[in-house]
């Protein structure tokens, strides 16, 4: 079934409907949450959800589409994946009691909405009408998720970035931070030797 729309499992566009819907179910999970162990245990599936999705989505979906939607759309949704995956990666990195653990994870739900927005209002609508066989591009998804489940996922470039600092930051926030209290505790010494 060329270029026609159906609503069945193995739609590629109904799957990644589906994996938006789980991913946003496990976002207001976690805004109603309370406590470290049940925090980390949804900020956990949903980086699982969250991989998958954007796995199958940069080496299946987006390539299918690329070449016949506006280019400044898909690269957008290329920057906000690497938005994401920087966020997951400093996530799978941290243990769950640290300071900016759930503004990290606020943040991540908050780019994620923004990015299903954008899909689901242009890049889905438009993808709807090209001649794809959407039921095929849907098996290849659903087979590379198995795959991906039971391989595990090929380490991405965001995740060589976060590790190379090895935990030596929080947040930008909090370095900037410690940086301008190396600079106040400089300029009173320096005040000091001057006096």
């Amino acid at each position: 079934m060329f270029g026609l729309f159906s609503r069945d499992d193995e739609n590629a566009i109904d799957i990644l409907k589906n994996d938006h819907d789980r991913v946003k179910a496990l976002f207001d999970d976690f805004e109603k949450s309370e406590g470290t162990a049940a925090r980390k245990k949804i900020v956990s599936s949903a980086l699982l959800e969250l991989k998958l999705h954007a796995a199958v989505e940069e080496e299946i979906f987006y390539p299918a589409v690329r070449g016949k939607l506006e280019k400044k759309v898909m690269n957008e949704a290329d920057e906000e994946h690497h938005v994401a995956k920087v966020l997951i990666a400093e996530l799978d990195n941290m243990k769950g009691t640290e300071d900016h653990y759930t503004a990290k994870f606020t943040v991540l739900a908050e780019n994620v909405r923004h990015h299903i927005k954008e899909e689901e209002n242009d890049i889905l609508p438009k993808a709807k009408g090209l001649d794809l066989d959407f039921n095929k591009i849907g098996k290849q998804i659903l087979q590379r998720k198995q795959e991906l489940k039971k391989t595990g996922f090929p380490t991405v470039g965001e995740e060589i970035m976060v590790a190379r600092i090895q935990g030596r930051g929080d947040s930008p926030a909090k370095n900037a931070r410690k940086g301008t209290k190396a600079r106040a505790k400089r300029t009173a010494q320096k005040r000091k030797t001057a006096a």
